[in-house]
């Protein structure tokens, strides 16, 4: 059973939507600061955003094999963006062989795994469930701006340039990898519960890889920028991906959100 309408979050999300463009997009960026803000004071060392970005990515793969596992139905599911994740996935990975060898490296191997797993049963197993007429942005349209951006910009660090343009594409890719899904509900309007928390721990995920750049800047005020880049090129090509993402994502998660608090299973899109 759902909550009350009267319920005062109800007339919260009541008062946000009736306000103007300018008054939503000021609350959206005073909730982003806030969050950030918390995040510091909790958080000490920042490089744990990234492996709470990736834990959470992981654990919205974990949602999707549930689904396929248990409901033997893809409908819903862009075989595009899982397609375009297992890319940036598996250059990552041989960036992280050639760079790292941590705990990011293990992750993303599981997530890479997880994640062609998806796509086999999608391409295979169930087929006939999936909506391949609403999937229909092209993977080119996103691969080839990426791997061009990454040719020109990418952090100058002591690795092979190779590397270091691989691990551009990495972050550029990723950054819109998730387009083709977000299409795909927008045709479609409803949402079932599984696609949804996955592309809602996507947005999250997002969230902690932005922040993770934004407090860094903050913390050596402006030195960082320096740090990874020549110039002032790559780490703002590096937020303003990560940003792109994050506010792309959000819209959904409001509307996620919202449909969490009412008690509802479908999450409703509004018409364009």
């Amino acid at each position: 059973m759902g909550r009350r309408r009267g319920s005062a979050v109800n007339k919260l999300f009541a008062w946000v939507r009736r306000q103007s463009m300018k008054v939503k997009i000021f609350l959206a960026v005073t909730s982003i600061l806030s969050s950030l803000i918390a995040l510091r004071f909790l958080i000490k060392d920042t490089n744990q955003f990234f492996i709470a970005s990736e834990a959470v990515h992981a654990a919205g793969i974990i949602v999707l094999i549930y689904k396929l596992t248990t409901q033997k139905n893809c409908s819903g599911l862009s075989l595009q963006t899982q397609e375009l994740t297992a890319i940036f996935l598996a250059v990552r990975l041989v960036c992280s062989f050639m760079m790292e060898h941590d705990i990011h490296t293990i992750l993303d191997l599981a997530t890479l795994v997880s994640t062609l797993w998806v796509i086999y049963m999608i391409r295979f197993k169930l087929k006939a469930t999936y909506n391949e007429d609403l999937d229909n942005l092209p993977k080119y349209y996103m691969v080839v701006p990426c791997a061009l951006l990454a040719l020109v910009i990418f952090p100058h660090t002591y690795h092979s340039h190779l590397s270091k343009v691989m691990w551009a594409f990495c972050v550029y890719l990723e950054a819109i990898a998730v387009l083709p899904q977000l299409a795909m509900m927008q045709k479609t309007k409803m949402i079932e519960p599984s696609t949804a928390h996955y592309v809602f721990a996507l947005g999250v995920a997002r969230f902690l890889g932005a922040a993770h750049w934004i407090i860094q800047v903050y913390e050596s005020a402006g030195a960082y920028l320096f740090l990874l880049g020549s110039g002032y090129f790559w780490l703002p090509t590096v937020l303003i991906a990560e940003s792109v993402q994050t506010f792309i994502l959000a819209d959904f998660c409001y509307y996620y959100v919202k449909s969490v608090v009412n008690g509802q299973l479908l999450v409703s899109l509004p018409p364009v």
